[in-house]
């Protein structure tokens, strides 16, 4: 029996190439359809990964490849290196290659989008993992099926609203930000600066501003824990009188502790720190008392990403965002979480 059933999405992947289609009241032109993915045994999938040198990263990709592996699909992996010309000529390299499916995290949101827009029109369908697009240039439902990941301002939110508590509403702090033009970056930063000046996502907070919660110096440490060491370093110099670090990721706030301690400086007395990921090392550093707390950002990507890629070729109505919860970590539930992350 023929399921008749169809969503928005069934409509727009049965439409005749090259035709027009007629859906809640309005012609949507076959370009703007995203591209089918027709039923098979087997799939070639495009993975095209920013980099491979902090944990997170590494978790992210292991979980990639064993869950194409179960599966039985073949997963092309390519590593940019943190470059982000290079992700885009590896992703114009998978296009060349005919995989499938690309499923992948873009390094910059905007840079990576024009490379989802030629994917499209080769007639490979995108799942976006980890970090989104610039959606004014590229759309989900649209352009690419889907966006997996975070609610990274909310993730900011989170931070700074255990940061309030822990300092009693009063510190002078050094934010340390992830890559500019990142996805994560961009928003981490906009919920936990935003939570500070009294709204999240454009709505007051009840609990109000918090006048005495002063970012004195904000700049990046591009995710890596190496370059968070060296910018802790030069901030605390220019800002001795500094009390609290806030780091959008944990590998950041590692080389932070360590800048710290260099200094002579008290990380988790005198500067308290919390951060974003929830890696293993970080779990490591709330127990021993160097680090606060950090907010979960699992990179555990591979059982979502082909689920929902088996969704779409079974035709099934997806969200433009499908949305990852997050845990937090502090000293209350540190140590049960040892060594069970990344």
């Amino acid at each position: 029996m023929v399921d008749r059933r169809m969503t928005r999405r069934t409509a727009l992947k049965l439409s005749a190439a090259g035709a027009g289609l007629l859906v809640a009241g309005r012609y949507v032109p076959a370009a703007a359809q995203i591209p089918p993915l027709p039923k098979k045994d087997t799939y070639t999938v495009g993975f095209a990964q920013t980099g491979s040198n902090n944990p997170w990263r590494l978790g992210e990709s292991k979980s990639m490849q064993d869950e194409a592996k179960r599966l039985g699909y073949t997963l092309v992996e390519t590593n940019a290196n943190e470059d982000t010309a290079k992700q885009i000529a590896d992703v114009d390299s998978l296009i060349a290659q005919k995989v499938d499916i690309l499923i992948f995290p873009p390094r910059e949101s905007q840079a990576l989008a024009p490379s989802v827009l030629k994917a499209k029109a080769a007639g490979i369908p995108v799942i976006l993992i980890d970090r989104d697009v610039d959606h004014s240039i590229a759309k989900p439902g649209e352009d690419y099926i889907t966006f997996i990941g975070s609610d990274f301002v909310d993730q900011g939110r989170r931070a700074a609203e255990w940061l309030v508590k822990a300092t009693n509403g009063k510190a002078k702090i050094i934010e340390l930000e992830g890559t500019t033009g990142a996805d994560p970056a961009i928003e981490r930063k906009k919920g936990f600066d935003e939570y500070l000046q009294g709204s999240f996502k454009g709505t007051p907070t009840p609990e109000g501003p918090y006048p005495d919660m002063e970012i004195i110096a904000s700049q990046t440490g591009n995710f890596l824990r190496d370059t968070g060491r060296e910018v802790m370093q030069t901030l605390l110099q220019a800002h001795p009188d500094v009390t609290a670090v806030y780091a959008h990721n944990d590998e950041m706030a590692i080389g932070a502790i360590a800048a710290l301690q260099e200094a002579g400086r008290k990380p988790g007395e005198d500067v308290i720190l919390v951060s974003i990921d929830g890696e293993n090392a970080a779990l490591d550093a709330i127990v021993d008392g160097t680090l606060g707390a950090t907010v979960e950002s699992s990179p555990f990507f591979g059982p979502i990403a082909f689920k929902t890629m088996q969704q779409y070729i079974d035709g099934e109505d997806i969200p433009d965002w499908v949305k990852v919860e997050d845990r937090f970590f502090d000293k209350s539930n540190a140590a049960e979480f040892q060594g069970k992350q990344f």
